[in-house]
């Protein structure tokens, strides 16, 4: 099995964080979920990734709120 990794890059997606090889965003795979899509559904949509590639965004999102610094969101 493959190590997922989430490299950021200037050159690919203005340096969002990305699924290695790809130019799927951690913020897009978030986004999917949040509005309710399965892990089956993104697979789907984007069958380069693996449910390991989901699991590492998940991971990257969770190390990034653990920052010092938040930012309040108004909807």
């Amino acid at each position: 099995m493959k190590k997922a990794h989430i490299p950021t890059n200037p050159a690919v997606m203005m340096g969002k964080p990305v699924i290695t090889g790809t130019r799927i965003t951690v913020e897009l795979i978030i986004e999917k979920l949040a509005a309710g899509e399965s892990f089956e559904d993104i697979l789907e949509a984007h069958p380069r990734i693996t449910r390991e590639d989901i699991l590492a965004s998940l991971d990257y999102a969770a190390r990034t709120l653990k920052a010092d610094a938040y930012y309040p969101i108004y909807a």
